[in-house]
C-alpha cells in the first residue's frame, strides 16, 4: 500500500498553523479554520429537506474580523503542494479574494489573481503582503479608506438566538466594492444587483455604516447625509424599522411633508417629495444636501428619462447615487442600466439557491378547461346581467379582463384547497389575481371552500389590495408576521408582487398572466426567503395561466426543482401546454398623489371593453389529469423533462443495471442507503410511488419499472411469487413460525416495505397474539435464528 503520509487534519494542526503563526506572523484571531464558504444548497425530497455539504475552506486568512484576504487549502503530506490549488482558486474567486494558496504542510503553491501567475514561495505570505494585494484588488489607494475597510461591520442587529447578524460572503463583497467606489470617486452612479431575499437593505445599512466610519475618521460626520428613496410605503417602513433605526437611532428620519435638516439618514418616497400639498418638496433641499442617495427597486422607473420622478434624481445629481435592484439587465429595464451603469456586483437567484441562502421551489402547472380550449361565445349569448356578450373565442388573456368566469375561479379555489389539505392548512399562500375585483371573487371562493377554517379564523382568506386602505395594510402586517396565524391565504393583484417580505410564505399562486421576466422574478421572489426557525425551507409555485413558461427564458437564472403539470381532456389525456400570453400593460410608476401603492390599479386591456366585465356563471370547468416535470439533471437552464425520466436518469446513474439495484435492496440497511442517495437528489420514494400511481407496489418495483421499464407488480403479487418460487424457505419453518411469517407478509402487502425494517413490528397485530418478542423468537429456535430467518425472508422476497 502506498504511504500517503500524514492526513490533512494532522497537516493543518502540526504544520500549517505553526508556519502561519511563527514564520509569517499571522495572529491566532486572523486564522479561521474550516470556514464554510456557503450554507449548502437545500434539497427537497417529498416533504423533507436536507442541506448538501457546504463549500468549506481549510483556512481563511483575515486581516481584520470579517475581512478575508486569502484562502489556504491543505492536502496530505506526500501530495504535491499544488494539488489543492484549483479548489483554493474556486473558493477565493467566490469570496472575491486576490490570492489562493495550497500546501501539503511542507511546500506552498500560490495563485495571484492580479497577475495571473502561479508561484511556489518558500513561506506563506505575511499579513501586510496580502493586505496590500487586497487593496490593489479593490482599487484602493487612500490609507483612510483602507482603514475603514478594516473596521468591523455593525453588529447591532441580532438573530433570533441573540447572536450578531454578520454579513454573508456576497454581502461583504457588495459592501466593500460599494464603499471603495463611493470613496474612490471613480463613478457617481453605482448599481448593485442582488436577488430578492438576499438582504439588499441589510447590505445598504452596512454600506452606510462603513461610510459613517469614514466620515468620522475624516471629521465630516456632522456634515454628511444619506437619502433612502423608493416608491412605496412598504419599502420605506421595513428597512427603517428592521435595519436602520436599530443601528442609527434618532439620526433616521422619514420625510412626510415638512422640511427637516437636523438628521443624517432620510427616508422618502418619490410621492412624498412631489406631493400635491407641497409641490416639489425635494427642491427645498439643496442639490448638494445629500452625499449619498440610495434608490431601492431602482428598476421601477425613476431612471427613465421620461419619468416624472427623474427630476428628483437630476436635482440631487451632485450626490453619489446607488441603485438597488433584483432584476438583471433586460430590454424592459435597459434605462436603469443606462443610468446607473453596469453593476458593481451581481448576486443572482440561481447563485442564492445554489449557495443555500434562498429557498428552492417546485412548479405545478394547472390547466383549467377554459384555458385549454377557450370559451366560444356565439351571437345572442348573455351574461349574468342579461347583457349580450360579443361573439368570439375568449382565452386566458381575456379572462377577468373582458369576461369573468365564476366557476373557473371556484375550480381554482377547490384545487388550492385540496392542495392545502394535502400539505398544510395553515401554510401561507399568496394568490395573484388579474385585478382587485378578481381578488375579491377569489377571496370569497377560498373562504367558502375552507368554511371549517374560516369559522376558527375569520380572516383565513383576506384580500390585500391598495383599495382596502388601512385595513388592508393591517392585514398585510399580520400576513407578514410569522407569529400571526391568519390571514393564511392572501388574494391580491400587484400589491404583494415586490418589496414585501413574507418569510413564511409557502405557496405562490399565479392566476393572472405575467408578461415580463422581471415582473415574474419579483413575484417568484416573494417565496425565496428562508425561515428555518419555522421550517420554511422551500416553496411551491402553482400556475393556472402558463406564466411559468418564463422559466424557460434563456436568461432566467433560478431553475425549479421540478414541475407539475395538470392538463385536461375528456379522456384524461394531455391536450395542450400552457402558452405565454402577450405582455400586459404595466405602469412602472405610481400616481403622484399615491404614497407608493399603485400596483392594484386595473390595467387597461389591449382592446376596448365594456365598462364592466361580462359575468358568466354556467361555464363548466374541470381539471382531470396531472403530469410531473423536473429540471434535467446537470442542466443549468430550465430544460424540463418528465418526472419519471428524471427519476430514470438518477437511478441509472446510481446503479448500472437492475441486478445491482435488486442485490442492494435485499437488506434493510442498504434500502435506507438507497433512499438516502435518492433523497439527496430530490427524489422521495413515497412521492415517486404516488406520482407514478404505483402506491400498491414495493418501491423496488417502482424503481425497476421507472428505470428499466420492468413490469410494476403489486406487493400482494410479490408475496405470491416469493411463496411459489421459494418453497424451500417457507416449508421447513415450524408451523407457528410460518404463521408469524405469513401474517408479517400480509402486513407488508397492505402497509408497505416499512413493515420489514425492524423486528419490533412483531409486537403489532396480528403477530402479537403469538406472544412477546422473546416468545416469538423461541418459535424460530431463539433470537439468533429469528434474525437469520428475518434476513433470509427479505432476500427471498426481493429475489422473486
Amino acid at each position: 500500500m502506498v504511504d500517503k503520509g500524514r492526513d490533512e487534519a494532522t497537516i493543518c494542526r502540526d504544520y500549517v498553523l505553526p508556519r502561519l503563526k511563527d514564520e509569517s506572523g499571522w495572529l491566532p484571531g486572523q486564522i479561521k479554520e474550516q470556514v464554510p464558504v456557503t450554507a449548502g444548497r437545500i434539497v427537497r425530497a417529498g416533504r423533507s429537506h436536507r442541506r448538501q455539504r457546504p463549500l468549506q475552506a481549510d483556512f481563511v486568512l483575515e486581516i481584520a474580523e470579517g475581512v478575508p484576504v486569502a484562502v489556504v487549502e491543505a492536502k496530505r503530506e506526500f501530495a504535491d503542494p499544488r494539488d489543492g490549488l484549483q479548489q483554493a482558486k474556486a473558493y477565493a474567486e467566490q469570496l472575491d479574494l486576490p490570492v489562493a494558496i495550497s500546501t501539503n504542510g511542507h511546500g506552498v503553491a500560490m495563485f495571484n489573481f492580479l497577475t495571473g501567475e502561479e508561484t511556489s514561495p518558500e513561506y506563506f505570505p505575511r499579513p501586510d503582503e496580502l493586505w496590500g494585494l487586497y487593496l490593489i484588488h479593490q482599487g484602493i489607494t487612500d490609507s483612510t479608506v483602507a482603514d475603514v475597510l478594516r473596521e468591523p461591520f455593525s453588529r447591532m442587529l441580532k438573530h433570533a438566538d441573540g447572536t450578531p447578524k454578520e454579513p454573508r460572503y456576497y454581502q461583504r463583497i457588495a459592501i466593500h466594492r460599494t464603499v471603495a467606489a463611493c470613496l474612490g470617486g471613480q463613478r457617481d452612479r453605482l448599481l448593485l444587483t442582488m436577488a430578492t431575499g438576499t438582504g439588499k437593505t441589510f447590505t445598504a445599512m452596512q454600506i452606510v455604516w462603513k461610510l459613517m466610519q469614514y466620515w468620522e475618521h475624516t471629521g465630516q460626520a456632522g456634515l454628511k447625509r444619506v437619502l433612502y428613496l423608493t416608491d412605496r410605503d412598504s419599502l420605506i417602513e421595513q428597512p427603517m424599522r428592521n435595519e436602520f433605526t436599530p443601528v442609527f437611532g434618532e439620526a433616521v428620519h422619514r420625510i412626510r411633508g415638512e422640511k427637516d435638516t437636523a438628521r443624517s439618514i432620510y427616508f422618502a418616497t418619490y410621492q412624498a417629495l412631489t406631493n400635491v400639498a407641497r409641490a416639489d418638496l425635494f427642491k427645498e433641499y439643496g442639490p448638494d444636501f445629500f452625499d449619498l442617495v440610495i434608490v431601492d427597486e431602482c428598476h421601477r422607473g425613476s431612471a427613465k428619462e421620461q419619468s416624472s420622478w427623474r427630476a428628483i434624481l437630476d436635482h440631487f445629481s451632485p450626490a453619489i447615487q446607488l441603485g438597488l435592484t433584483a432584476t438583471p439587465k433586460r430590454a424592459a429595464n435597459i434605462d436603469t442600466y443606462k443610468y446607473f451603469g453596469e453593476p458593481l456586483y451581481t448576486y443572482s437567484l440561481k447563485q442564492g439557491i445554489a449557495d443555500g441562502y434562498l429557498a428552492p421551489y417546485r412548479v405545478r402547472r394547472v390547466v383549467l378547461s377554459p384555458d385549454a380550449e377557450g370559451v366560444q361565445i356565439t351571437a345572442g349569448e348573455v351574461d349574468k346581467y342579461q347583457r349580450e356578450i360579443p361573439e368570439g373565442l375568449y382565452e386566458t388573456k381575456d379572462f377577468e379582463r373582458i369576461i369573468s368566469l365564476l366557476k373557473r375561479t371556484d375550480a381554482a379555489a377547490q384545487y388550492l384547497t385540496d392542495y392545502l389539505h394535502d400539505t398544510d392548512r395553515m401554510g401561507k399562500m399568496v394568490i395573484f389575481c388579474v385585478d382587485s375585483d378578481h381578488a375579491l371573487d377569489m377571496r370569497q371562493a377560498m373562504t367558502n371552500t375552507n368554511k371549517d377554517m374560516s369559522r376558527i379564523h375569520k380572516d383565513y382568506a383576506a384580500r390585500i389590495v391598495s383599495k382596502e386602505g388601512d385595513w388592508g395594510k393591517h392585514k398585510l402586517e399580520q400576513f407578514q408576521d410569522p407569529e400571526t396565524l391568519a390571514p393564511v391565504v392572501a388574494t391580491t393583484s400587484r400589491m404583494l408582487s415586490t418589496g414585501v417580505d413574507i418569510p413564511t410564505l409557502r405557496t405562490v399562486v399565479l392566476f393572472r398572466p405575467v408578461g415580463s421576466v422581471h415582473e415574474f422574478k419579483q413575484i417568484i421572489g416573494r417565496g425565496t426567503r428562508l425561515a428555518e426557525d419555522y421550517d420554511k425551507l422551500s416553496f411551491e409555485i402553482i400556475d393556472f395561466v402558463g406564466a411559468t413558461v418564463l422559466f424557460e427564458d434563456a436568461e432566467f437564472d433560478g431553475p425549479a426543482e421540478y414541475e407539475v403539470q395538470d392538463t385536461i381532456d375528456d379522456d384524461g389525456q394531455v391536450v395542450c401546454d400552457p402558452q405565454l400570453v402577450e405582455p400586459e400593460t404595466n405602469s412602472s410608476e405610481a400616481s403622484p398623489t399615491d404614497e407608493g401603492e399603485d400596483e392594484d390599479q386595473d390595467q387597461p386591456p389591449a382592446t376596448p371593453v365594456p365598462p364592466r366585465k361580462f359575468i358568466m356563471e354556467d361555464t363548466e370547468v374541470e381539471i382531470t389529469a396531472e403530469g410531473v416535470w423536473m429540471t434535467e439533471p446537470g442542466s443549468d437552464q430550465l430544460r424540463l423533462v418528465e418526472y419519471r425520466d428524471y427519476a430514470q436518469g438518477v437511478v441509472r446513474k446510481l446503479f448500472p443495471g437492475p441486478d445491482k439495484l435488486r442485490t442492494r435492496w435485499r437488506t434493510a440497511p442498504s434500502r435506507s442507503e438507497i433512499a438516502e442517495a435518492l433523497g439527496a437528489r430530490g427524489i422521495a420514494l413515497d412521492e415517486l410511488c404516488e406520482r407514478t400511481g404505483l402506491t400498491d407496489a414495493d418501491p423496488l418495483d417502482v424503481l425497476m419499472h421507472v428505470a428499466w421499464n420492468e413490469p410494476a407488480i403489486s406487493r400482494h403479487e410479490r408475496v405470491y411469487r416469493a411463496k411459489r418460487a421459494k418453497g424451500d424457505f417457507f416449508e421447513p419453518l415450524p408451523e407457528e413460525a410460518r404463521a408469524v411469517i405469513d401474517e408479517l407478509l400480509d402486513r407488508y402487502a397492505v402497509h408497505g416495505a416499512g413493515e420489514l425494517e425492524k423486528l419490533e413490528v412483531l409486537k403489532l397485530e396480528p403477530m402479537r397474539r403469538h406472544g412477546s418478542l422473546r416468545e416469538i423468537a423461541s418459535l424460530f429456535g431463539g433470537p439468533e435464528r429469528l434474525r437469520q430467518t428475518w434476513d433470509e425472508l427479505q432476500r427471498v422476497l426481493y429475489a422473486a
